[in-house]
């Protein structure tokens, strides 16, 4: 026979009818009084049930020693995704972050209803595991699961961070393995400019912008005066660089150009393209010609051809968004902005192909 607890020290009981957990563990969080009798009666908020009596006690006596929000152990997935992101992403400076985490959120959807403390790794990983998405994304969605737990860990939602207790396995880059267009591949891609995201490849291809950062460019950063563009993100040294818009994309830049749309490139809804948007489109025009490229290739490409044709390497990781490590370049030394269009102005795709070399893993 259990001793009796204090008053308002909660209650074990038991349920009735068969059930899997049969007792029940409660708390009174209030009294309510009859106004006819004036007699009070206690109100209780359960705090779960149990399969044996000593696993109610247990939880029960847990509670009374370090109690906690009842209700929070109640909150789904997207209820704890809705409180932390409307914390997380005030503390964004970039929005385009923001924007990846809310992308990697919407292939969640399965677990969307799942009360967060019942989640366990095999849920985690099957999400990641069934959304058909690039491998960035995935690690994107298992950076989200950590962000999310601590969260819930620090507002008594979950007792435990199962997302620390498995590694998403994203297939590494082999950055040694970047494929650059050749100039008969670019060429061709001139000649299927109205198909798909064709002009979003070349204009990648004239300017070493990355594939995110072309995405993200925005209108009002289009000078069609000056022929410059203001863009990029990544690193500080990338972050709202200043482009020079080769003469070769000029009209390609004027074609797209609308002040009415926020960005340079968007979907067809003239909204935000995300990434996974453009890789899908991506291999669309690849297959339409025939030819393996990723999205990146085109920065490469960019990058190697601006090297074949001997472009100062401090002025070209300036134009790419690299930091320069040479103290004297970076700190002392002001170049006049023809210096970057001349540079710009030498790439050209035209002539026969260039049998390019692997670049060092830094300019990716």
């Amino acid at each position: 026979m259990a001793m009796k607890r204090a008053n308002g020290d909660g209650s074990v009981y038991k349920i009735g009818g068969k059930r899997r957990k049969p007792f029940g563990a409660r708390i009174t969080v209030g009294w309510q009084i009859d106004p006819n009798t004036g007699s009070a009666r206690q109100i209780y908020q359960s705090i779960g049930t149990f399969a044996t009596r000593v696993e109610a006690e247990t939880a029960l006596n847990n509670y009374l020693q370090n109690p906690y929000d009842i209700e929070a152990h109640k909150i789904t997935f997207s209820g704890v995704y809705d409180l932390w992101s409307a914390e997380y992403y005030e503390t964004l400076k970039n929005p385009s972050s923001a924007r990846s985490y809310k992308a990697a959120y919407n292939y969640c959807s399965p677990i969307y209803d799942v009360r967060m403390r019942d989640l366990r790794v095999s849920h985690l990983q099957g999400v990641i595991k069934d959304a058909d998405v690039g491998e960035a994304t995935k690690g994107r969605m298992k950076s989200l699961f950590n962000l999310m737990y601590k969260y819930a860990l620090i507002h008594e939602i979950v007792d435990k961070d199962y997302s620390a207790l498995f590694v998403q396995k994203v297939g590494k880059r082999d950055k040694t393995k970047r494929i650059p267009f050749k100039n008969s591949e670019v060429q061709r891609l001139w000649k299927i400019r109205d198909f798909g995201v064709t002009d979003m490849i070349l204009f990648s291809l004239y300017t070493g912008f990355r594939p995110s950062e072309v995405l993200l460019i925005e209108n009002c950063n289009v000078d069609l005066e000056r022929w410059r563009i203001k863009g990029g993100m990544k690193t500080e040294a990338g972050t709202d660089r200043i482009v020079p818009i080769h003469s070769r994309i000029r009209s390609l830049v004027v074609d797209h150009y609308n002040p009415e749309n926020k960005f340079l490139f968007p979907n067809e809804k003239n909204q935000f393209m995300t990434y996974d948007q453009y890789r899908g489109r991506f291999k669309k025009v690849m297959r339409f010609l025939g030819i393996t490229h990723t999205p990146h290739e085109a920065r490469h490409t960019f990058i190697s051809c601006a090297k074949h044709f001997k472009v100062d390497e401090n002025l070209l990781k300036a134009i790419v968004g690299h930091k320069i490590r040479d103290v004297t370049e970076a700190v002392y030394t002001h170049r006049a902005y023809s210096d970057y269009e001349e540079a710009v102005a030498l790439i050209c795709y035209d002539g026969e192909d260039i049998a390019f070399e692997s670049i060092d893993a830094e300019w990716d």
